[in-house]
């Protein structure tokens, strides 16, 4: 008996779907696209092959009519899908909701040109409910929005196919320009240049510690003489003051008026109260998970949209592809629930939150993404693990507390002052915090893998002050700081930046991050994203030539437009008219050069030298960087040299590059050994981005294929490997033969985790590199005979070796951890705080952190030995029942707070409320030594007991019921 043919897209997908409609459907999957423009020419069809438009896959001159084809590797997919409609009493075509997912749908139907009814099945989350009411309330194809997707497909293959040659013939081959990837990458650009333009300039204040009735605090200089202090944000790139009405003091200054205010007496001016009122973050869209699944989780875009695929497939999350923040009824519902449930009724508003989208170009064609369903399934109920266990926890929190009531606090601003010795006005300025009443804050904090932790970060309480109130001045340090460049953009920022332009779309962010990414125009440093010299040129080239296909304003107008021919606002053909041929002005002339008008008329102006080189600080110093075939390269006259591959543009300044240039050839990156005996091709060593290696051959020379590579072995030194060592390196992978039982392929090689012998997906690792050149045949089927050991896991190793902990005596190191940088002593461990970098941590602050996680140890009743903090996975904490001794207790956060944190229960540790010791300047210079500072004064006792409750609460909703 004939039935219905429901087809998706993935096979993931189509198995979660078919286990919800039962056997009385066939449920099947096309994998992805089944159709599309051809990609290169073999894959034009023989009647085709001679038409001029035939390699652009568009006919430009008959109604930009696209030429389509059946995507390789899928005509199979196609005849298997054909089968089963013949035997079907209807098709559904049950692909995403999105203007991609449209037109996959219309493809099919192109392609399979049904004979029975067909149906277009939409949905936004696969569940049993949302998969039945899309069966029975399905429309037809939606035309406009395939016409907007198609019109897209077609623009992009324009740009791409008539802007690409040109980087091609003036930059480097295989380069390729796109509608919203050569944005990004002058983003890029634009960002190190300022870095590059960037001069360090600094500035002084002084850092006070003042005795009032009510206990110690602390103040920094603000104003001296009625005129402000200057501070970073008073400097331009160039390190000079943007303005004359401000006070900048050195160090000489700072240290001889700390002096003159020794004995001076200080008095509070005024003291200001302001009440403050946060409300929550909206629930996430695509860009703004990306976002903060980079900072929370640390995934890429790629990573977090693979797993977010995986769970809407899955039927665990709606759909994830999104610009909405709204919220359905029955969603509103479900988490309003989970609040009164969780942290009791006074953490829920009166009325449900609505959120309105406020980003650029917006559509509201989906709601947000969200945990599936009409009962959001607790983290720890639902069966995940790992990544997507994570994931969803933070899609499930912030869904939950996009619901929850404002935060509510108290913000306190105090001046007071003294007169020096020497009669000026010294002005210091304090800023106090209190949290009253946490709302939504209790159960979710931007950035914070730890909300309970992050709700104390957010205080800080001064002791209760009043104006003409004498203060005892206990200790008055002097303080350098240094300007700071601008930051690199991560994945996350650079997905904000795109999306508050109104560039791109949420289906093409990760796209993008991958593409600037693998197509060689940024590599990343940590998690900046670090532009090459390739991206230098490219930018340039479209900046001097095409500056409207860069121009953010224009790029956001054409996604409007783009927009606008779904709405049914704009026709495709008037359109795609105007941009490729241009605009007809009166008297039917051109008002306006098209994209190849303008590609044929701009192409032969481009100085290929001129736009491939950069040049480095003052160009009169004549020392520029060159993008070659074999790489860029700094010269200087007739002097060059290669530019190491893991050194940032902004890094290479004109003592750097004269550096390089003067080096000897055997101390630069790339160095001949010789010529190899067979093949007579130049061996190379080379300094890269992942370590040295050798290298047989330059691209030039070798045409599409890429040269041989071989990474040295641990002990060698990229100036002393000899051509011998080289030609060893470069028979690796070494075939050692066949494998006597079953004839498959055996072979030795050097891995990322050390050498090995291999057979298909079998290893056995090696004891010795000198085995790869030595280990047989026979040895090493018998090896691969034997069962696989366990490799120990080998500790990391240490960020950074500081001093010895003036506690313990043991040396003090900064390791890298599963939620960040920490330091320990062997014993205690401590994570860094906020403002805690790295490169310039000091062994006294490393001290600092270690004693304060012994005190909270201490109060908690352990060692602190191993007890790092955890976030992320939901998983259900135990809180702390006791404050640190150092802390006092203060007047309760909420008289409701109490009541109400009975039933409460999020999903985070609550924290031990010890106060971070204070930031380390980023550069400060050295200053005499302080007294340490008290702790700072600990939030309530009912923040204690609110968190011990919450956790117990949380700890018995987590339970299967």
């Amino acid at each position: 008996m004939p039935k219905p043919l429901v087809i998706v897209e993935s096979p993931a997908k189509a198995k979660t779907i078919a286990g919800f409609l039962g056997s009385g459907y066939m449920v099947e999957s096309s994998v992805g696209h089944i159709r599309d423009l051809p990609s290169d020419a073999d894959e034009i069809p023989a009647s085709f092959k001679g038409e001029p438009w035939a390699r652009l896959g568009v006919d430009v001159d008959n109604g930009f009519k696209p030429l389509y084809v059946v995507v390789p590797g899928k005509k199979d997919r196609v005849t298997k899908l054909k089968a089963l409609l013949k035997d079907a009493s209807e098709l559904y075509l049950a692909t995403d909701e999105d203007r991609e997912g449209e037109s996959i749908a219309w493809h099919l139907l192109e392609v399979l040109n049904p004979r029975v009814p067909v149906k277009r099945m939409v949905f936004h989350e696969i569940t049993r409910d949302a998969i039945q009411r899309a069966v029975d309330n399905w429309r037809d194809l939606d035309r406009r929005l395939v016409d907007a997707q198609e019109t897209r497909r077609i623009l992009d293959r324009l740009y791409g196919y008539e802007v690409s040659p040109v980087l091609w013939r003036k930059v480097l081959p295989r380069l390729s320009a796109g509608r919203v990837q050569s944005v990004a990458t002058r983003l890029l650009v634009e960002r190190e240049r300022a870095r590059m333009r960037f001069r360090i300039a600094s500035y002084w204040d002084i850092d006070g510690r003042f005795q009032a009735t009510g206990g110690a605090f602390g103040a920094m200089l603000v104003a001296l003489d009625g005129a402000r202090l200057a501070t970073g944000r008073d400097f331009g790139e160039n390190g000079e003051l943007t303005r004359s009405d401000i006070v900048l003091l050195d160090e000489v200054g700072a240290r001889g008026l700390a002096e003159r205010l020794a004995d001076a007496k200080f008095t509070v001016r005024t003291v200001e109260e302001k009440p403050w009122r946060r409300s929550p973050y909206a629930p996430f869209m695509t860009s703004t998970l990306q976002q903060e699944a980079g900072r929370k989780l640390r995934f890429s875009s790629a990573r977090a949209m693979r797993v977010a695929q995986d769970l809407y497939e899955a039927g665990h999350i709606t759909y994830m592809r999104t610009d909405s923040t709204t919220l359905s009824n029955e969603a509103l519902t479900a988490a309003r629930r989970v609040v009164s449930e969780l942290y009791g009724d006074a953490y829920l508003p009166a009325s449900p939150r609505l959120y309105d989208k406020r980003v650029k170009n917006a559509q509201e064609a989906h709601e947000a993404i969200r945990p599936a369903g009409d009962q959001f399934r607790h983290p720890e109920r639902s069966g995940l693990s790992g990544d997507q266990l994570r994931l969803y926890d933070l899609i499930w929190t912030r869904t939950v507390a996009s619901q929850m009531a404002d935060a509510q606090g108290l913000a306190v601003q105090v001046r007071l002052g003294a007169n020096s010795s020497a009669g000026e006005d010294a002005e210091f300025a304090a800023n106090g915090r209190v949290i009253n009443f946490p709302g939504f804050l209790r159960a979710y904090v931007e950035g914070s893998d730890d909300p309970e932790a992050e709700l104390e970060d957010r205080e800080v309480r001064l002791p209760r002050l009043v104006p003409g109130e004498a203060l005892t001045a206990e200790d008055l340090r002097p303080e350098g700081h240094s300007t700071q460049p601008p930051a690199r953009y991560t994945e996350a920022s650079l997905v904000k930046a795109l999306e508050e332009m109104g560039v791109g779309r949420p289906s093409t962010y990760a796209t993008i991050m991958d593409t600037v990414q693998t197509r060689g125009y940024a590599w990343k440093k940590g998690s900046a994203l670090v532009p090459s010299w390739t991206a230098f040129a490219v930018v340039g080239l479209l900046e001097q030539h095409f500056a409207n296909l860069v121009d953010y304003g224009f790029t956001a107008q054409m996604e409007e437009d783009l927009d606008g021919i779904a709405r049914g606002d704009e026709e495709p053909l008037p359109w795609l008219t105007r941009f490729y041929f241009g605009h007809v002005g009166k008297g039917g002339k051109p008002d306006g050069p098209g994209l190849k008008r303008m590609v044929a008329e701009r192409l032969a102006d481009i100085d290929a030298r001129a736009v491939n080189s950069i040049a480095i600080g003052d160009p009169s110093e004549g020392v520029v960087v060159r993008v070659g075939r074999f790489g860029p390269y700094i010269q200087e006259g007739e002097k060059r040299a290669s530019v190491p591959e893991d050194l940032a543009p902004d890094e290479l300044t004109i003592e750097r590059a004269r550096e390089l240039l003067d080096a000897p050839p055997a101390e630069r990156s790339d160095r001949e050994l010789g010529a190899h005996p067979d093949s007579k091709l130049p061996v190379l060593v080379r300094a890269g981005r992942y370590g040295p290696y050798v290298q047989l051959g330059r691209a030039e020379e070798l045409g599409k294929a890429k040269p041989k590579t071989s990474s040295l072995l641990s002990g060698m030194v990229p100036d002393e490997v000899t051509l011998e060592d080289a030609l060893k390196l470069l028979t690796l992978p070494r075939t050692l033969g066949a494998d006597p039982a079953n004839g498959e392929e055996i072979v030795a090689d050097n891995g990322r985790y050390g050498p090995y012998v291999r057979k298909g997906t079998d290893y056995r690792s090696l004891e010795s590199e000198d085995q790869l050149f030595s280990v047989t045949l026979e040895e090493a089927v018998d090896l691969l005979s034997k069962p696989r050991a366990r490799r120990a896991r080998q500790a990391a190793a240490p960020l950074a070796e500081l001093g010895n902990d003036p506690v313990s005596g043991a040396p003090i190191v900064v390791k890298e951890g599963r939620f960040g940088a920490y330091v320990t002593d062997g014993v205690v461990n401590a994570s860094l705080r906020r403002g805690d970098v790295v490169e310039t941590l000091t062994t006294e602050r490393a001290a600092e952190l270690l004693a304060d996680r012994r005190a909270r140890a201490e109060a908690e009743g352990g060692t602190g030995a191993g007890r790092r903090r955890t976030g992320g996975t939901g998983r259900a904490r135990k809180a702390t029942t006791k404050a640190s001794p150092a802390r006092k207790a203060a007047k309760s956060v909420a008289k409701t707070g109490a009541k109400a944190a009975a039933k409460a229960a999020p999903a985070r540790k609550a924290a031990s409320k010890a106060a971070p010791a204070r930031k380390a300047a980023p550069a400060r210079k050295a200053a005499p030594a302080r007294k340490a500072a008290p702790a700072r004064k600990a939030a309530t006792k009912t923040v204690a007991k609110v968190a011990a409750k919450a956790a117990a609460a949380r700890k018995n909703a987590a339970k299967p019921k």
